[in-house]
């Protein structure tokens, strides 16, 4: 019996033996290139790697959890850190600025049609005064604008009636990429009043702009047709441009008058300097006329000062990106590449016409937070009247 019981023993011992050099090589990790197996295991079971032999194993569960918060991640999260961070504040900002445009371009209609009411600048039985954000177009297909909410919109401002027979028709338009105060009528009759007394030039619209270069006289009126051509080259594009009616003469004494083209549109454009420095300034802008593009063709091409993010109209035969002055990239802390994201800093800052059945009505637009970091940075100040000058 007692060899019997010593069998038995020693059976338990090889047995527990086992089971422990067992769990010692499943807790070990796959051994270093460097190290052979005997080395790497006395590594492990030195002092030093006694904290990894303890280390409890991640359950089956923590790991489900684990991987659910990976998917759960957002895309947009995943490329930042893929990609290098902007190098600058003002890269940041357009990034920013870009990701928040495409975001109202795709964003349900009730949700800007919310934002428009909250930011609403005037509105009375007749007219409403909306204050249009930087990359919304009025009018869209494919894309969420401004018109396409109109009847959401419209039922917010009558507080949310079930049935509402009031309407809000575009007046005067807004370029996409220009931002502030668009103007809209709430019946045809009124949009018939406005177009009549836009004709009339019985309507003042000022807008502020950011321009590369100072103008020179600093306050004028700049008097040229515009007609719109075709740009030949590896990619033929159409813009608008100039078709004056006088040109210099041959020997260069004088100027000389020329026919009119039979499609050039008349174009008249007062301006005045509010502010300028470091190469560039605040220019004020009231267009006399109703000509597509004007004032960006007549600041980039009749006094050669484009507006900073205009794009199209910086060089004629070609489409790029602008090119910047060193000391103005470097005022703005952009790089020279990085400046086709900068935004048309093209805003409407004023609207006065007179009033249908009330008082006339006079409306200026806070500027948005892209314009007026721009300002700061290049040290331009602006007026700070009611009327702003």
């Amino acid at each position: 019996m007692s060899c019997c019981k010593a069998a038995a023993v020693l059976g338990d011992q090889m047995l527990l033996s086992l089971v422990k050099s067992r769990t010692i090589c499943r807790r070990l990790p796959a051994a270093a290139p460097g190290l052979s197996r005997g080395q790497h295991t006395a590594a492990q079971l030195s002092p030093g790697g006694s904290e990894t032999a303890d280390k409890p194993r991640l359950k089956a569960i923590d790991l489900a959890r684990k991987i659910r918060q990976e998917k759960a991640k957002p895309r947009s999260e995943s490329r930042t850190q893929e990609t290098d961070p902007p190098v600058s504040g003002s890269q940041q900002r357009v990034a920013e600025l870009k990701r928040f445009t495409a975001q109202l371009q795709h964003v349900h209609p009730n949700v800007l049609a919310k934002h428009l009411h909250r930011t609403a600048l005037y509105r009375d039985e007749d007219v409403v005064v909306l204050n249009k954000p930087y990359g919304v177009p009025v009018r869209e297909s494919g894309v969420t604008s401004v018109a396409s909410v109109l009847p959401v919109l419209c039922k917010m401002l009558d507080g949310l009636k079930t049935k509402t027979d009031t309407k809000l028709l575009p007046s005067l338009g807004l370029e996409k990429d220009s931002s502030g105060a668009l103007l809209l009528a709430r019946s045809e009759a009124v949009l018939e009043h406005i177009l009549s007394l836009s004709r009339n030039n019985q309507v003042e619209r000022k807008y502020w702009v950011i321009t590369v270069g100072v103008p020179v006289p600093s306050e004028g009126v700049i008097d040229i047709p515009i007609i719109e051509r075709e740009v030949t080259g590896p990619t033929p594009h159409f813009k608008m441009t100039l078709s004056p009616l006088f040109r210099m003469n041959e020997a260069g004494d004088g100027v000389s008058k020329v026919r009119s083209h039979r499609q050039a549109h008349a174009a008249a454009t007062k301006y005045r300097v509010l502010d300028s420095g470091y190469g560039c300034s605040l220019v004020e802008l009231q267009p006399l006329t109703a000509v597509k593009h004007q004032m960006r063709v007549h600041m980039a091409y009749a006094l050669a000062c484009p507006i900073l993010g205009d794009h199209k109209y910086s060089h004629w035969n070609k489409l790029a990106p602008q090119k910047l002055p060193e000391r103005v990239l470097k005022k703005l802390g952009m790089e020279q590449s990085k400046s086709r994201y900068l935004p048309l800093h093209l805003h409407a800052r004023r609207l006065e016409l007179p009033g249908r059945s009330q008082s006339d009505v006079a409306v200026s637009c806070p500027m948005p937070k892209y314009f007026i970091k721009t300002l700061n940075r290049l040290q331009l100040m602006f007026p700070e009247d009611k009327n702003d000058g």
